[in-house]
């Protein structure tokens, strides 16, 4: 059911945050949007692990969660190959929803979840 995956952590500066996981660390970018101006959200390599850095924003305005920055302000991404197979799922196993599968930027169709702990987990797929 699931096919890859990635942390987001979400940020209230995006770009000091950058300035940390690209410029300190040295993590290469991979995928930005939006391309142009400030990005709300940045994918970076390390090896096979990818890392990726929201802003607080786009957290509320895409998927309308409140996230609190740095008290284990993240999300567990995981690609998927059918979005609402999955929601449906792991919601029919008793996961608390917390968005339903949507359309979002991008064409990518996503809905997230809590796990038992309440992380942030969300899964994703391209719309066909």
């Amino acid at each position: 059911m699931v096919t890859s995956g990635l942390v987001n952590v979400f940020t209230q500066d995006i770009e000091k945050a950058l300035g940390f996981y690209q410029g300190v660390l040295g993590l290469p970018e991979y995928f930005r949007t939006p391309r142009e101006g400030v990005p709300e959200h940045v994918e970076m390599r390390a090896g096979g692990f990818v890392l990726a850095i929201s802003s607080a924003e786009a957290a509320k305005r895409v998927h309308g969660i409140e996230v609190e920055t740095g008290r284990a302000a993240m999300s567990l991404v995981f690609w998927v190959d059918d979005v609402d197979a999955t929601f449906h799922a792991v919601t029919a196993a008793g996961v608390t929803a917390l968005t339903a599968p949507h359309d979002t930027g991008n064409g990518n169709r996503n809905a997230v979840v809590r796990d038992p702990d309440g992380t942030l987990v969300e899964f994703v797929a391209k719309r066909s």
